[in-house]
């Protein structure tokens, strides 16, 4: 009889380690994010159905951009189940959620994993058959030293007994959901390592080195080598393209004491005048993103005729450009503004600057830059009459 496979792929981490805003499982590859891999590889396995993703809730906008890069093929993929405050908790509520379904074997694997291959998923449901559990590991290659607590060896442990574990790790599912029940609030460092405790047999299969988690930046290096020889063996996978868009915008000069650019208060002996708060760098930014994907610009989403939007910060616009890009599976891979003025001086506050609209796009500082220029005095910037902006905006979106 065949077997119900049902999946629990675990997205709820905020990958601080990676160093990005963005968290690590919604980075793009090939033009799909980490968790959109791992989606793909395990619904052909499987009913999309039963697949089960376990996400934060925080992250719903990256979520959808990473479900709507992935097309009609997942259209039945359930709702996405919250996390927990620990991987085991978060493992625990997908395997509730997924429980309503009565799958008859579970592979519970980690999104920051993409390159997760169909013959280690095959071996790992083969081992199943005979098996309580059963993971994916790779043999130990370094030697392995043994330590005091400051730092002195104290045993070298011979490496032919030991396994890296990966995942995804299977198991029989009323199994692994009782184990999981009755552990619930102790912290195991693997699903794997609960079936040990209660002293079943867990079988190991053979990994691969494609599958090893992304953790850290280096890491992207090794995920690349593995998408650019899969993009080698599969033609038809999904690629990126790139859009390009330009933004301009004007603000003049009111009585006040300081300007909003940016998102960063500038003391000035003025302020910019406008049915918003007048920010023109982020309006200059908006125009460019939103053109970039084709979406008009910022007075066809936020009219100025809409008292809803009067004095209104203009962080609520770039953001929800932000946020049409990731609906459409896209990323943000960089932005450029220049600010044109004889006055403030814009130097002192553009690393603050660049801080602030990184954290709204929620990309990293290192993909923002912003610099000014003057007109040497000519024109109505020349004459301090106010500031103009000019952006350009680079995004990638996925091809189909």
């Amino acid at each position: 009889m065949t077997k119900k496979i049902g999946v629990v792929i675990v997205a709820a981490g905020s990958g601080n380690r990676f160093g990005d805003p963005i968290p690590k499982q919604y980075h793009t590859l090939g033009g799909k994010t980490l968790l959109g891999h791992c989606i793909e590889c395990f619904a052909r396995h499987t009913s999309p159905e039963l697949v089960q993703v376990v996400y934060n809730p925080a992250h719903q906008n990256w979520y959808d951009g990473a479900i709507a890069a992935l097309g009609a093929d997942i259209t039945t993929l359930p709702a996405p189940i919250g996390g927990g405050v620990t991987r085991q908790q978060s493992v625990l509520n997908g395997l509730r959620a997924l429980s309503a379904r009565k799958p008859d074997i579970v592979l519970i694997h980690d999104a920051a994993r993409p390159g997760i291959s169909d013959d280690v998923i095959t071996r790992v449901i083969k081992a199943l058959e005979t098996h309580a559990g059963a993971i994916p590991t790779l043999p130990v290659a370094d030697t392995i030293k043994q330590t005091s607590r400051d730092g002195v060896i104290t045993k070298t442990i011979p490496r032919d007994t030991l396994q890296r574990a990966q995942t995804p790790q299977g198991f029989v599912f009323e199994t692994i959901l009782a184990a999981h029940e009755q552990f619930e609030g102790q912290e195991f460092t693997d699903d794997a390592a609960l079936l040990e405790e209660l002293g079943l047999d867990v079988m190991c299969v053979e990994g691969t080195s494609a599958n090893d988690k992304i953790t850290k930046r280096d890491d992207f290096d090794r995920a690349h080598d593995w998408i650019d020889s899969t993009n080698k063996d599969n033609a038809s996978m999904q690629q990126e393209e790139y859009r390009a868009g330009t933004g301009f915008d004007v603000h003049r000069f009111a009585p006040g004491d300081h300007c909003i650019l940016c998102g960063v208060k500038v003391p000035h002996t003025a302020r910019l005048d406008g049915h918003s708060d007048a920010d023109v760098g982020l309006h200059t930014l908006t125009d460019a993103i939103l053109g970039a994907i084709g979406a008009g610009d910022i007075g066809q989403h936020f009219p100025p005729s809409d008292m809803q939007w009067k004095g209104a910060a203009s962080d609520i616009f770039l953001k929800h450009a932000a946020d049409l890009v990731r609906k459409r599976g896209g990323r943000i891979v960089n932005v450029d503004l220049t600010l044109i003025c004889e006055r403030p001086k814009i130097g002192p506050h553009t690393k603050a600057m660049r801080e602030k609209v990184a954290e709204i796009l929620e990309i990293d500082v290192n993909r923002v830059n912003v610099k000014a220029t003057t007109t040497e005095r000519l024109g109505f910037p020349g004459r301090e009459e106010g500031i103009a902006a000019q952006a350009a905006a680079s995004i990638a979106l996925p091809i189909g």
